[in-house]
This record gives structure tokens, C-alpha cells and sequence, in this order.
């Protein structure tokens, strides 16, 4: 019951999110919660009409399920990065997923994939998961800030950010995971709107929009400094104690 009603407080913060967004202030009167039932819509292809941000708004924010959403979103060329990317990142794993790990953006190996974490830095966050945390990387749910890969893995810009932002609020929606763990700077600082740097926000615990949140160290940093690999695991053993996981 608790974890249905937060589900429902999402779809709000949900519509209102992206109603602010879109110009509109405010929860319209008498608006009607999406169902939790699948949207017979196709799963976007390379042949699929391209989607614009203002015929796909209300597809995104009533999106039922993350098939939907991905649907909704479709082809998407809502900002520049859609001119370089060779394939849109969505997000993979347990739409039911209890722990939610967001990223900041695709890079090469994600782009040709299609999905998220799948290079050097994407085999250390499954090491996390599955010798660390012991779980399948399939039982969390993986997705990122940005869904389209930045040119020469550049940080993402404000605006590419902003575009970007109700698809991840109507994923976390949809989910409606325990825990969000958000994956380096950029995750974090979009998530919590803080500038503050993320060796200041790890091993703190946050919330984004009643869901706890723990900022740690991204993957791809660990590679470059991997004596703070310890630092993560701080926060992934927080992290499990909040899920109530034996470390």
C-alpha cells in the first residue's frame, strides 16, 4: 500500500514536472491519474515518424507503462544531440525495480548499443551490482540524465539537460524505486538542482521527490582513480542497509 501510494504521488509531481516545463502553471482541476495499464503503442523504430516535444507532451506524461513512455518519446529530435547520436538510450532493467541507478549520458559503446552502462565504466557498476551488492543486474533499473550521447562525451549543456528531464521524471515515476543512486556529478547535481560538487554530496542521503537518493562517485571516474573505489563502497553499503540488504 505504501509503495502504491507513493506511485500515485509521482504521477502528480509527474504531470506537474512536466506542466512547468511546457509553459502551464499549476495541477489543472480534476485531473485524472494515469492508469497503470499498457498503451498499445509501438516500441519506437528507425522507421517511426519523427516525434516533436509538442504532439508527444500528454503521451509522456500519462505514459502508462515505460514501454509507453519509450513510445512517446520516439524518434526523439527535441534538441541537438539528436544529430550525432547513433541510437537513443533509453534504460534497462526490472521496471519494477526497487533500486534505481541513474547516470549523466550514453558514451561510444552505449550509442552503438542502445544502452546504458555497457562499456569499461558500465563492467564496474555490474561488478557493483553483482559481486558487490549481489544482485542480477537485471533486478535494479538502469537509465540516464540525458538519453542521447553527447559529441566526444561532452558534459551535457543546460538546455540538452532540460529536454531531457521529464523522461526521466515519468521513468522514476513509473518505477517508483525504494532508493535512486545517481551516478557522478551531473545525475546528482540534476536531480537535487544543487551545484554542488559530488566529493561533497556522496554519502549523504537526499530525497527527490520522497524517494531517498544517494549521490556516489560515477564508474567512469573510478577507472581514473580507482583508490576511491572504497568511497563507493561506503555508499553502497548505506545504501543496502536503507533496503534492508545484509552487507
Amino acid at each position: 500500500m505504501e509503495r502504491e501510494i507513493r506511485r500515485l504521488a509521482w504521477h502528480l509531481a509527474a504531470h506537474a514536472e512536466w506542466q512547468g516545463l511546457s509553459g502551464t502553471r499549476g495541477i489543472p482541476q480534476g485531473l485524472e491519474l494515469p492508469q497503470r495499464t499498457a498503451v498499445e503503442t509501438p516500441v519506437a523504430t528507425a522507421e517511426a515518424p519523427v516525434v516533436t516535444r509538442e504532439d508527444s507532451a500528454d503521451a509522456i506524461a500519462s505514459a502508462g507503462d515505460l514501454e509507453a513512455l519509450r513510445a512517446a518519446i520516439g524518434e526523439c529530435q527535441r534538441c541537438r544531440l539528436a544529430k550525432g547520436r547513433t541510437k537513443l538510450v533509453f534504460g534497462v532493467g526490472n521496471p519494477k525495480a526497487r533500486l534505481m541507478f541513474v547516470g549523466e549520458g550514453p558514451g561510444r559503446d552505449e550509442d552503438l548499443k542502445g544502452e546504458p552502462f555497457v562499456g569499461r565504466a558500465g563492467m564496474l557498476l555490474t561488478d557493483i551490482i553483482e559481486k558487490g551488492m549481489r544482485l542480477a543486474r537485471n533486478d535494479v533499473y538502469i537509465c540516464n540524465v540525458v538519453k542521447c550521447r553527447p559529441p566526444e562525451n561532452r558534459n551535457p549543456e543546460p538546455d540538452e539537460v532540460e529536454t531531457c528531464s521529464p523522461f526521466l521524471l515519468r521513468q522514476i515515476a513509473l518505477v517508483g524505486p525504494e532508493v535512486i543512486v545517481a551516478l557522478g556529478k551531473f545525475a546528482a547535481q540534476t536531480l537535487l538542482q544543487s551545484n554542488t560538487p559530488i566529493t561533497k554530496l556522496r554519502g549523504q542521503w537526499f530525497e527527490y521527490q520522497g524517494v531517498p537518493l544517494m549521490p556516489t562517485l560515477h564508474p567512469a571516474y573510478l577507472l581514473r582513480n580507482p583508490a576511491d573505489k572504497k568511497l563507493v563502497w561506503q555508499d553502497i553499503k548505506s545504501v543496502m542497509a536503507r533496503l534492508g540488504m545484509e552487507t
